[in-house]
């Protein structure tokens, strides 16, 4: 059989457009997965901050927050990774006594997640009783392979 090559290329066209479908899918399949690993990841993170708090751990704050991360608290201060580490070393004036996170919901955007959730805490904050409900919004930001937690702020939830 001869073909011509006006007819090769229209062969060769009509299977590479016949393959588009099947790469983007498999593109979606390993987005979909990517996205899921994500949100394990950051969920898991969130869980483990609240265990750290409970312990006085300041090295989950050392190894998953950002140089720069900042945080606006519901009691009307900014907080940084620096000022974070220092308050956590300092057990005798900050601890925290309990804490519970709920409504956890993780959502993905590529290299940037941002988690929101409840946080029910009584602690002790430079020699002050603390307790309360908040809402919380925490933003990570993939760096380097790892995620790490570059901003935070927290609301009292409405009485």
């Amino acid at each position: 059989m001869h073909m011509t090559k006006s007819v090769l290329v229209t062969l060769a066209i009509a299977l590479a457009i016949a393959t588009i479908p099947s790469a983007a899918a498999a593109n979606k399949s390993k987005s979909a997965n990517a996205e899921n690993n994500a949100i394990a990841t950051i969920t898991q993170m969130e869980n483990a901050s609240v265990t750290a708090d409970l312990a006085g751990d300041a090295s989950f704050v050392e190894n998953n927050y950002a140089d720069n991360f900042t945080s606006g608290s519901s009691w009307g201060i900014w907080q940084t990774k620096q000022s974070l580490l220092a308050d956590m070393k300092d057990g005798a004036k900050n601890k925290t006594n309990s804490e519970a996170i709920s409504e956890l919901n993780v959502r993905v955007y590529g290299d940037t997640a941002v988690a929101t959730y409840r946080d029910t805490y009584d602690s002790m904050f430079h020699g002050e009783h603390r307790a309360r409900t908040v809402l919380s919004t925490d933003t990570f930001v993939k760096q380097n392979g790892s995620w790490k937690q570059v901003a935070s702020h927290s609301s009292e939830l409405a009485k």
